[in-house]
């Protein structure tokens, strides 16, 4: 039975899609979590999908869209798979985005008002939220180290999580017609949401806020043990999905290296549960096909080497030696290593037995070593020298005295690559080395080109070559935005070198650009001092580094659109090491309105004083404090390509800020 006919009103915000099937008692939170969420229900249409539920679900959903006209009910048949359910309310969606909400999770009470502004500002398709799970149950994490504002399946951990727990735009469902599989037995979401990121025009991640709780039924919780007979036919429109929207190259290989690891391998290893006469005449010929087809040459190189000799067996139909293959994992997996020749084989039965006939490359594990490594400083020695600290070694092998690590500098662009030596620290810390890049003379004695410098480690060992980046495991609380800096990089040249950790891997990597003509200063930090929320604390260095000018004196100016113009001094730090300083701004005290925030060297003369603009601080939060018992707020004004932080000052409207808490807005 379908829904009436919808009221005509202003189109929902989101559609939040509930399938339901004998889902007691979890069913009422999960819609109650939806019903209560802070974007307001005004914004929201709840519709709940009940495929023949013999267990109440059917009475408690009839019961709770009596008192809630957003949620909306259909009862209908049982069959169709799990997919139809989905399908059915997609059907019915008028919201701008869609959100699959299982009878048995729950939302956290302010994931779709995050969500829906992540993707309205930055005009994504597809948007992740955090996803949390209190009985234990393993949830994705590798995506969800930070916000994403905008990113693809390149770009970040996104598609290795294919579960359809996210908000979807829904002109992008419709655009490519997608919909659920019907027929498949389980599974059946990850090739609709496969699609959905293939085809997004961007992918944003939610990682500061829990956005769905899972709390599945202990019988649902190990989809694993499921046979191939579930299985295979979503692991088939997988591949078919990948293939389609993506053409042959990286980007190909990077998807395909997922489904190939996950489903393929994955399948392989659950052969021998199988039916053995089932497992060699259906399902065999089948996955040779995947490993044939969707397995490029490039991306079987990049698995491990258990994957590579199941893929290799099953490319030549060698059925019976992969599963003895199979069979014998756990124990194989223990057995020892060769060194020869600089790489490293795994001595697996097979390796080089010539009635198995199995290349060495099937068996190589040198690119899989592991190496232990730790960034432990990274600071100016001299004027233009940055001196790098850590250590790093080859797990399992002894380097020699002919092995010697060296530090390695690729340019992003121009794919030059520099090796700089690193020698012994003089250090208490046992095995830890430095290296000097000299930014002036990096470059066989000349100054490193502009642009992006990542920074790799070649460590050796036993005559091993392993290289790796450098940088994502470091001291904790290392701030690497401390050693930003000017320098001088030759005669009447100076450079913008500023170290930072990349997004989402944290590796280090250089950004050298040209110093800024004519600035006095630069800013290394802006932010709100901490016991008092209305002063702003501005941190930088003066241009070139030295101390202060004895003619002239820095101020931190905040300047009116009015003409208004309030100077602050500026401290210097002990010694004035690099004329570092640091400056308040008390904004508590200024006139609402807009405000610019500048550094400026005024002298005794009477020209104009020179400027340095205050960069908005990316992750800079408004503020707010009471003045004569009125509530005010600064909120730093983004978006707008500025290059100098702008603040917006005005006292609180008491009743917006309330319909905003309370997530009332008229839509």
């Amino acid at each position: 039975m379908l829904p009436r006919t919808p009221r005509p009103g202003p189109r929902p915000r989101v559609s939040v899609i509930v399938p339901a099937r004998d889902a007691m008692p979890t069913l009422t939170r999960a819609l109650t979590s939806a019903m209560e969420q802070t974007i307001g229900i005004a914004r929201l249409e709840i519709i709940a999908i009940d495929a023949g539920s013999t267990d109440g679900t059917a009475e408690e959903l009839d019961r709770l869209a009596a008192d809630c006209p957003a949620l909306k009910v259909v009862h209908q048949e049982p069959g169709g798979g799990p997919g139809r359910p989905r399908n059915t309310g997609l059907d019915l969606a008028r919201g701008d985005y869609v959100f699959f909400l299982d009878a048995d999770g729950h939302l956290g009470p302010d994931a779709l008002r995050r969500m829906v502004a992540m993707a309205d500002q930055n005009g994504t398709d597809v948007v992740l939220g955090k996803m949390a799970s209190p009985t234990g149950r393993g949830v994705p994490r590798a995506v969800f180290r930070h916000n994403q504002l905008r990113t693809d399946v390149l770009g970040s951990h996104a598609y290795s999580t294919l579960a359809p727990w996210k908000l979807f735009r829904r002109s992008l469902i419709e655009r490519f017609q997608l919909r659920f599989p019907e027929h498949c037995r389980a599974d059946e979401e990850q090739p609709f949401t496969a699609a959905a990121y293939l085809n997004a025009s961007g992918i944003s991640v939610v990682a500061d806020y829990d956005c769905y709780r899972l709390a599945r039924h202990e019988a649902r919780q190990n989809p694993t043990r499921r046979g191939l007979t579930d299985r295979i036919d979503a692991i088939r429109l997988l591949f078919q999905t990948a293939a389609r929207y993506t053409q042959p190259g990286p980007r190909r290989d990077h998807v395909m290296r997922r489904h190939i690891r996950r489903e393929l391998c994955g399948a392989l290893r659950a052969l021998p549960r199988e039916d053995e006469t089932e497992a060699r005449t259906r399902f065999f010929p089948e996955l040779r096909r995947w490993a044939t087809d969707h397995c490029s040459d490039t991306l079987f190189r990049t698995l491990t080497a258990p994957e590579r000799l199941m893929v290799h067996l099953l490319r030549t139909g060698r059925f019976d030696d992969l599963l003895s293959v199979i069979r014998t994992a756990k124990e194989d997996a223990r057995r020892g290593r060769l060194v020869e020749k600089g790489r490293v084989y795994w001595l697996h039965p097979f390796f080089r037995d010539p009635a198995a006939e199995v290349p060495d490359d099937c068996f190589d594990v040198t690119d899989r070593l592991p190496v232990r490594h730790h960034l432990t400083g990274a600071a100016w020695y001299g004027g233009s020298t940055l001196r790098v600290r850590g250590r790093a070694e080859v797990t399992g092998l002894d380097a020699g005295p002919e092995d010697h690590t060296e530090l390695i500098l690729r340019h992003r662009e121009a794919q030059d690559e520099l090796c700089v030596p690193v020698s012994a620290a003089d250090s208490e810390v046992e095995g830890e080395f430095e290296a000097d890049v000299d930014i002036a003379t990096a470059n066989g004695g000349a100054p490193l080109r502009p642009g992006v410098w990542d920074v790799y480690l070649d460590v050796r060992a036993e005559g091993v070559s392993r290289t790796i980046r450098f940088g994502n495991r470091h001291d904790e609380g290392l701030d690497i935005g401390t050693a930003r800096r000017v320098v001088t990089a030759g005669p009447g040249l100076r450079a913008r070198v500023t170290p930072y950790f990349t997004t989402p891997y944290g590796n280090l990597s250089l950004d050298i650009g040209p110093a800024p003509r004519g600035a006095p200063c630069e800013v290394t930090e802006a932010l709100w001092h901490p016991s008092d929320k209305g002063t702003l604390v501005v941190a930088g260095r003066l241009l070139p580094p030295g101390s202060p000018p004895r003619d002239q004196v820095l101020r931190l100016r905040a300047e009116h659109t009015d003409g208004r113009v309030l100077d602050h001094p500026v401290r210097y730090a002990a010694g004035h090491p690099a004329g570092a300083f640091t400056a308040r701004l008390p904004v508590r005290d200024l006139g609402r309105g807009r405000w610019t925030v500048t550094l400026a060297l005024v002298g005794h003369g009477d020209g104009p004083p020179c400027a340095a603009p205050v960069p908005p601080p990316e992750r800079l939060p408004g503020t707010r404090w009471l003045r004569r018992g009125r509530p005010y707020y600064a909120k730093p004004l983004t978006g707008r390509g500025a290059a100098t932080l702008e603040l917006r000052i005005a006292p609180v409207r008491l009743l917006a800020a309330v319909r905003n808490r309370l997530g009332r807005r008229t839509p």
